[in-house]
């Protein structure tokens, strides 16, 4: 009887806390500007999809009319030929990319590639709005990172201090056992209507933005989850230390904007003073003198790198006086062979940028939470370099196929060009998603701990 006595006057309680919850002009004030902004993200989102999707539609019909052109205009000659046909490499967005636009909207998402040296054709990027980029995008994991811990943090700052500064706080201290629980309670109250805001956008972007409910599904919400626990932590603890709601919203929001606004500037600072790629300037040089010089360097010096590095093609010989096709693809190869080097540092440099920052983020969940979220969507940094590496691997396939075509100076007509459609970029690389949120529960057990010892001790 006791027990039931307690569990109704528990729901009393609950639905009281409830319906002065809802009565705060604030409530319906963060509903519509959540709805709204997550409207815009996930608008966004779909925007972004449809172009990329539409750039891959064209990029398929141009390369088959490209074909039919090229093959139609210089149908004697395979070398010329293949000097001006270009091959499309394809990395296909998953719809969730929608979601974490990353840094997608700055690297390409398709490669068109001849057989020429490869370095000054793989870093061709879109054009784009400069002033855009600079704004950056209104997409999901913005919303997450940036608005939501506001969300989190004008619900609870008063959560204490307002009971306190209106009087109210010695009638609770009176009619409840447990202040402390009361204070959960409130606090409850706050978590469910966040976390169905969060659970409407997120059903509404998988249905717009059509996301398989996969793994990569699990994992998005699974963060997004986690992060706002963070920040329901992170604004309990201090309205635990029982100042003044100006002091709380203060508090809140300096840790704010440390956290999410300068933390992740700094840290992009440093990283890139750390290791500034010079190389890539470098590597450019390189590869535009290894293949310019080569028009005054003996014929005999390039054929023999040439043959060093394709000991397979030492059977077709070249003519020492006059233009051959063999020699020039030749000195197209050492555009790319004599900046190799440079090459491998910068790729050596952008890996430790990576490393660096993710081993940074560990230490602030709103970094970490951004990073995670771009490798599980597969446009992080990581993923576009992934995409170049098997961009060479692709050129390098189509290099094998060709060259031995135009050494033996194969008919065009006997080339079956219909066969050459573009290739798409299988990444299979998988984010571990429990590993990259450890340090943030690390983090949060922590809080958990202090807001249960300051609980019970001043409340």
């Amino acid at each position: 009887m006791l027990n039931f006595l307690t569990d109704l006057k528990l729901y009393k309680v609950y639905t009281l806390l409830i319906k002065q919850f809802f009565r705060s002009k604030t409530v319906f004030l963060v509903l519509g500007i959540s709805i709204f902004l997550g409207t815009l993200s996930i608008g966004t989102g779909k925007q972004f999809l449809n172009q990329k999707q539409i750039a891959i539609e064209k990029t398929i019909e141009q390369q088959e009319k490209h074909l039919i052109t090229q093959v139609d205009l210089h149908k004697d000659d395979i070398g010329l030929l293949l000097y001006y046909l270009k091959f499309s490499f394809i990395n296909s967005l998953k719809p969730i990319a929608g979601l974490a636009i990353g840094q997608s909207d700055v690297n390409s998402h398709i490669q068109n590639v001849s057989i020429l040296n490869l370095e000054g054709q793989k870093y061709d990027t879109d054009l784009v709005n400069p002033m855009r980029l600079q704004v950056g995008n209104l997409d999901f994991s913005f919303l997450m990172i940036c608005l939501f811990p506001l969300i989190v943090i004008a619900l609870n700052f008063n959560l204490l201090s307002e009971e306190e500064e209106k009087g109210t706080w010695k009638m609770v201290r009176i009619q409840e056992r447990s202040l402390f629980k009361y204070l959960l309670l409130k606090l409850s109250i706050r978590f469910l209507f966040v976390s169905l805001i969060l659970i409407f956008l997120i059903l509404a972007s998988k249905v717009f933005l059509r996301i398989s409910v996969d793994l990569d599904f699990w994992y998005i919400t699974i963060i997004s989850f986690t992060y706002i626990i963070f920040w329901f932590l992170v604004s309990f603890f201090v309205v635990l230390l029982r100042k003044s709601s100006n002091t709380n919203a203060i508090v809140l929001l300096t840790l704010w904007l440390v956290l999410v606004v300068l933390l992740p500037v700094m840290t992009n600072n440093y990283i890139t003073n750390k290791y500034p790629v010079k190389e890539a300037f470098t590597m450019i040089i390189k590869q535009r003198d290894g293949y310019h010089k080569k028009w005054d360097t003996d014929k005999r010096a390039t054929m023999e790198k040439f043959y060093n590095h394709y000991p397979q093609f030492k059977k077709y010989g070249v003519k020492e006086n006059g233009f051959s096709w063999l020699w020039y693809y030749a000195m197209q190869q050492m555009g790319d062979d004599e900046s190799i080097l440079e090459r491998g540092l910068l790729n050596d440099k952008i890996k430790k940028r990576e490393d660096l920052g993710k081993s940074i983020a560990r230490f602030f969940p709103p970094l970490q939470v951004q990073l995670t979220m771009n490798s599980i969507a597969k446009t992080s940094l990581a993923d576009q370099m992934n995409f170049l590496k098997a961009t060479s691997s692709f050129h390098e396939r189509l290099r094998l196929d060709f060259y031995p075509k135009v050494f033996d100076n194969v008919k065009v007509s006997d080339v079956d060009w219909k066969s050459y459609k573009p290739e798409y970029f299988n990444n299979a690389q998988r984010e571990n998603v429990f590993n990259s949120i450890l340090p943030i529960l690390f983090i949060m057990l922590i809080l958990s701990g202090a807001c249960i010892f300051i609980g019970v001790q001043k409340i």
